[in-house]
């Protein structure tokens, strides 16, 4: 008896869509990105292309534990979180956890005023991209003209 398929799968507590391929659904994930997502499908075994649907219960179960517990399926450099200065050790964080680390990260280097921290502080670009035209979120676009000329219109 073939299963049939799922329009909505959750994995790591996210609800992904199941007509996209593995490779473009697990992306979705936070703190999962293309080249973890096809390091996923090979060591389950599923073709990339394969619809996220058309997995069985089973696999699903398979590629979510995959997903959680990268750092025992993966090397060390497809891990987001590495060397951590507190313990040392590499592991990988996905969703909420991700969000989080991540925060504590950015305050951490706010914290002992390093360069990068300063440049966060300011909503500045941080890994030295030219700022001159591009990144002014924020600031009015174009010229304003004073309240004189507009009112002799």
């Amino acid at each position: 008896m073939q299963e049939e398929f799922k329009h909505i799968v959750r994995i790591a507590g996210v609800d992904i869509d199941g007509n996209k391929s593995l490779e473009y659904a697990l992306p979705s994930i936070r703190g999962v990105g293309p080249t973890l997502s096809c390091a996923v499908c090979d060591r389950v075994g599923v073709k990339r292309k394969e619809k996220l649907g058309d997995l069985t219960d089973k696999k699903i179960e398979e590629i979510e534990e995959i997903v959680e517990n990268a750092e025992k399926f993966f090397p060390e450099r497809l891990l987001n979180h590495r060397k951590d200065l507190t313990t040392g050790t590499s592991f990988h964080v996905v969703s909420n956890d991700y969000i989080t680390a991540l925060r504590e990260d950015i305050e951490f280097l706010r914290k002992i005023r390093c360069y990068r921290g300063i440049r966060h502080e300011k909503g500045l670009k941080v890994r030295g991209q030219k700022n001159r035209n591009h990144g002014r979120g924020g600031l009015a676009v174009g010229v304003s003209r004073s309240r004189g000329v507009q009112g002799k219109r």
